[in-house]
């Protein structure tokens, strides 16, 4: 109930009761009696037939809880209120016994057995449901016959209480019939001394207690609606309302303490999942490029305020180059030495420019900027370098995102690592050490996997030998030897670029492959490659070697043949081109052109 109506209704009774005083101070002492006994019989019949409704409403509440939800304390309480049902029931068999009005007496008598009807059905459904029977015991309490029993018990009560009412009302009011006469003057009195008294009250209760409740009130629903920018009014009154304002001040304080921690542990989980989600990614990724993107993609996300990018050390450990960015860092360069970042050299995490108590590193300008240079290392090997900046001159927040950054550091650089030993190992696998073609088992591999997914499409082959090789060896020696190779190789991959793929066959023989071209394209593609090798004049150590030359053969598929057979035919134009002179390019359908007509 609301404070405001509480402060109504005290007011009201107040000058009831003020009324009434004054009226029996100046009545008779018989006339007096017989009010008070009136009014006292009224209110004590009044209040047995309320308790006794009440208390059969609450028994059967808490044993309908104990029936639904079997919790003892239900139980409990149903038996508590038992004993109490006893003595009222004990306290209404005394009123009939005293002499009430014979329908007074048996309005009194039908509550009592409605009741105890009640409390056998109660009691039985108890039992039923502590054997196991719990559909029973339900039925019985919320059935028909108990819901049959209640509304008898509440219409006896409402019909012994009106009988009561008009009974003890008609008995106060010929009392108060021969108080009249003799209580006018006081009654005056004592309404005047009622309405100083009310006022004093009004001030009281609705200035010092009800106003200030109303204000509380509404300051704690702003609360509970996690409205904390509600404003405690500062109250220094040594009272209860000055302790419960007081009290008010400080569980705002607890909120909004509390609202901050859980905001700082929503974003932490936040920040957690995150580098999970990352790290998962970082693991799947398949070269440095993925894993770039994904650093690129995730970093943002999870340190929204600070700009920053991922840096990878060359293979000679000199220098860094930047692999990815986000939020577009202002105060680092995209490379730099590797000496120029004292995180580098220190082997852990570097802070510049903070407060300017620690030596920035020197890839970075001068402007003072928030940095952090954190070490990508794996196996104590350095790897690279995680680069981040706070933006707009913000520092780089509490030391837990330090902890998250070496974290990530950690992973990213052991995935780094093992991206570059896999890259190694692949490169070892399929690439020829002195001149970085790919090597015969790669070409042994690519011809079957097109053999098996693309028999169908068009693929030529190029062998090339280069010419008179062995004089180089002889004349000019091996180191000349492994030149002339590197010359060649590089130019093959030079000039066939995204067109197909250059393989070293076997000593100074080389193959290329072009998917999608047909003989009369390799063909033209061989005479390119014939042209550059003999573009340039080698030499090694003050001595000039001279030129090189190359023959080609050029065979094509499925036309003129099979993938399994396609380096057969492309040998054998190869022979052909060397028998011819050297120095040329030999088709393979030539062959079979002159060989068909040397038949015929």
């Amino acid at each position: 109930m609301r404070i405001t109506t509480i402060t109504n209704w005290a007011y009201g009774i107040t000058v009831v009761l003020t009324a009434l005083s004054g009226a029996s101070f100046m009545m008779s002492s018989r006339s007096a009696l017989e009010e008070r006994a009136a009014v006292e019989e009224h209110l004590t019949l009044d209040t047995l037939a309320e308790e006794l409704a009440l208390g059969a409403e609450l028994r059967s509440d808490e044993a309908r809880l104990y029936v639904m939800r079997g919790e003892e304390r239900h139980l409990e309480a149903f038996r508590a209120e038992e004993e109490s049902e006893r003595r009222r029931e004990a306290t209404a068999a005394r009123l009939i016994a005293q002499g009430l009005a014979p329908g007074e007496a048996e309005a009194l008598k039908e509550v009592v057995r409605d009741a105890e009807a009640l409390d056998k059905i109660e009691l039985s459904a108890i039992e039923a449901f502590q054997r196991g029977d719990k559909d029973a015991a339900q039925d019985a309490l919320f059935g028909p016959e108990h819901e049959r029993f209640q509304k008898a018990l509440l219409q006896t009560v409402a019909h012994f209480r009106d009988l009561t009412a008009a009974r003890t009302g008609a008995q106060l009011e010929a009392a108060q019939d021969r108080s009249n006469l003799w209580s006018l003057v006081a009654k005056v009195m004592l309404a005047l001394t009622g309405a100083l008294f009310v006022a004093v009250l009004y001030f009281v209760l609705r200035r010092r207690v009800a106003m200030p409740l109303m204000r509380m009130t509404g300051i704690v629903s702003r609360l509970a609606k996690q409205d904390y920018t509600v404003e405690v009014p500062v109250d220094r009154r040594a009272d209860e309302i000055g302790e419960m304002n007081e009290a008010i001040e400080i569980f705002r304080a607890n909120l909004i303490e509390r609202e901050k921690l859980d905001g700082e542990r929503r974003a932490d989980q936040r920040t957690k999942d995150m580098i999970l989600q990352m790290m998962h990614r970082v693991q799947a990724c398949q070269n440095q490029e993925e894993l770039a993107e994904v650093v690129v993609r995730f970093a943002p996300q999870i340190f929204p305020e600070l700009a920053g990018g991922l840096y990878i050390l060359n293979d000679s450990k000199t220098a860094l180059a930047r692999a990815g960015a986000w939020l577009e860092p202002q105060h680092s360069p995209a490379a730099f030495p590797a000496s120029a970042c004292w995180g580098l050299r220190r082997g852990r995490s570097h802070e510049s420019g903070t407060s300017g108590s620690d030596v920035p590193c020197q890839h970075l300008d001068m402007s003072g900027a928030a940095t952090l240079c954190v070490p990508l290392t794996a196996q104590g090997d350095m790897i690279g370098l995680l680069y981040m900046e706070g933006r707009e001159e913000e520092a780089l927040g509490p030391g837990g995102l330090r902890l998250y950054l070496e974290l990530i550091a950690e992973n990213v650089g052991l995935a780094i690592a093992n991206l570059q030993l896999r890259e190694k190992l692949i490169a070892l696998a399929v690439r020829d050490p002195l001149t970085g073609l790919f090597n015969r088992r790669f070409l042994d591999e690519a011809l079957q996997l097109h053999g098996q997914d693309r028999s169908s499409e068009p693929l030529t082959c190029l062998m090339i030998d280069i010419d008179h090789f062995k004089r180089f060896n002889d004349q000019f020696g091996h180191d000349a030897g492994d030149l002339v190779m590197q010359y060649v190789g590089q130019t093959l991959r030079e000039t066939v670029g995204a067109a197909g793929s250059a393989y070293r066959f076997g000593g100074e023989e080389f193959t290329v492959l072009l998917p999608g071209l047909g003989e009369q394209e390799g063909t033209e593609m061989a005479d390119t490659l014939r042209q550059k090798i003999a573009s340039a004049t080698l030499s090694h150590s003050g001595q000039v070697l001279g030129t090189v030359s190359a023959s080609i053969g050029v065979a094509a598929s499925p036309l003129d043949g099979s993938v399994a057979t396609l380096i057969t035919r492309a040998d054998a134009a190869l022979l052909e081109a060397k028998a011819a002179g050297r120095d040329r390019t030999m088709a393979a359908s030539q062959i079979k052109k002159a060989a068909a007509r040397k038949s015929s």
